[in-house]
């Protein structure tokens, strides 16, 4: 079995924790008719350095019915910066259009599969996965940018067409496993697009 989700496989649901003082599972998001999950973090330079693209994105594509929520899953005994109390300053400091949830089990990490931060995942209306990984090609040096994967694929998936490349590999730093160290991934986990 993969490690991550595999094209056309359902959401894991969840419940979560949030920045705004309520609790979160898949079926509030049901009014979206597509939903972004992805698994970020507070530190993360490759978070911090796209994450004002990933706002871009998220505004540009919320009046076509996508939602995002993003899913802090890294070990704070290994960050403490990743702790929800610093989540809920970043998210205060930077308004964030998306749900900012704390998976601190990991539980949900394990079950998506998450591999780096930030990694992405778009479900269609019936919660199948249609594209997995990065965000864009240069998330650490945005102005190096060439591609946004994440918006080629909404762009696509919301005119109705196959996701053309529904597979990348995350770029980023590897989720923080609680009780390992830093730079551990799990044996199992692998690249989603062999490297050429």
């Amino acid at each position: 079995m993969a490690f991550t989700l595999q094209l056309g496989e359902q959401a894991p649901d969840f419940s979560l924790p949030a920045t705004d003082g309520k609790t979160y599972s898949l079926r509030d998001f049901s009014d979206a008719s597509t939903l972004v999950v992805f698994f970020t973090c507070n530190h993360c330079p490759f978070v911090v350095g796209s994450e004002e693209v990933t706002r871009e994105t998220a505004l540009k594509y919320r009046d076509r019915g996508v939602a995002f929520v993003g899913i802090n899953s890294n070990s704070e005994l290994t960050k403490p910066d990743d702790s929800f109390e610093h989540m809920v300053e970043r998210m205060n400091e930077k308004k964030f259009p998306w749900v900012y949830v704390r998976d601190k089990s990991q539980s949900v990490a394990r079950a998506y599969g998450a591999l780096r931060t930030p990694h992405f995942y778009v479900f269609d209306r019936d919660r199948k996965l249609v594209y997995s990984g990065r965000g864009v090609d240069n998330p650490r040096e945005i102005d190096k940018m060439t591609v946004n994967d994440l918006d080629n694929a909404l762009a696509q998936h919301t005119a109705g067409q196959a996701v053309s490349v529904p597979l990348t590999n995350p770029l980023g730093c590897n989720v923080k496993w609680e009780g390992q160290d830093e730079h551990w991934m799990p044996a199992e986990a692998c690249d989603l697009v062999p490297q050429s």
